[in-house]
């Protein structure tokens, strides 16, 4: 029978499927710590597995909306890909032989780092016709490694890490970006979900309410993002905002562990 942790997990599977489909990115980075701070996961090594799986399912649900608009730039984004899916196998592996609570403390510290970004992003309409090319090729080759290391590190599926790399890559709008970067996230998570899969790290009963009110928080914020397209730089600012509290809040309890050993 389902107990109040599931349907914790739903609601924060809704708000990461929401924002993951309103902004392409940036959702699955509040995922780690909605399960260990809302839903009570206590394991961050399992908070982290179950996230990769979560994140991967509810990525590849609000891609395929992304792709039908012909918005995704495949060729770009599969050179990136299957560089960052080696990076995240090697990030994953890192990631699982280091101490959960510091993982959670660098978490928190990327995070505020990730929202300084988003908030520098200038509004460059960017060139829509970008192709696959000898010229950013072996940026895309760059970029996508160091993300999908990040990415597995950290267990995140990496959309706003992902979307500024492809950005500064390719010079391919940010509306392209978003929707291209739904592939990497995929993928990075299937390749850090199976390796904690692997090694006994998922909780399958909290992912799949999660997944399952992802599959509920991407269908509106598809629709949501249909509708708000021209106000997509003040609807960042504020999911900035967000990750600086949660982070600052990661921050404050990593600092009253280390008071209370003392």
């Amino acid at each position: 029978m389902p107990d109040l942790p599931h349907f914790l997990a739903a609601g924060a599977g809704s708000l990461v499927g929401f924002t993951l489909a309103l902004v392409g990115g940036g959702g699955s980075i509040l995922a780690v710590p909605l399960l260990v701070y809302l839903v009570g996961i206590a394991n961050p090594h399992v908070a982290i597995g179950t996230s990769a799986v979560s994140v991967a399912i509810n990525a590849a649900i609000s891609l395929v909306g992304r792709a039908r608009s012909g918005a995704v730039k495949w060729r770009c984004i599969a050179v990136f890909t299957t560089m960052g899916v080696i990076g995240a196998f090697v990030g994953s592996f890192f990631g699982r032989q280091f101490d959960g609570e510091a993982l959670l403390a660098l978490f928190a510290v990327l995070m505020i780092v990730v929202g300084a970004l988003m908030l520098r992003k200038g509004e460059d309409e960017g060139e829509p016709s970008v192709r696959l090319s000898k010229d950013n090729f072996p940026k895309l080759v760059v970029y996508g490694f160091g993300t999908g290391l990040l990415s597995g590190f950290f267990g995140i599926g990496g959309g706003f890490l992902i979307v500024p790399g492809l950005i500064a890559a390719t010079g391919m709008p940010i509306w392209n970006a978003m929707a291209s970067s739904l592939f990497a996230v995929m993928s990075f998570g299937v390749t850090t979900a199976g390796s904690y899969a692997w090694a006994g790290l998922v909780d399958w009963g909290i992912a799949g309410f999660f997944i399952a009110g992802g599959f509920i928080g991407g269908i509106l914020g598809t629709r949501t993002a249909k509708n708000l397209q021209t106000r997509r730089g003040a609807l960042t600012r504020v999911f900035a905002l967000l990750i600086f509290a949660v982070a600052a809040y990661m921050l404050y309890e990593a600092a009253s562990g280390l008071l209370r050993i003392v």
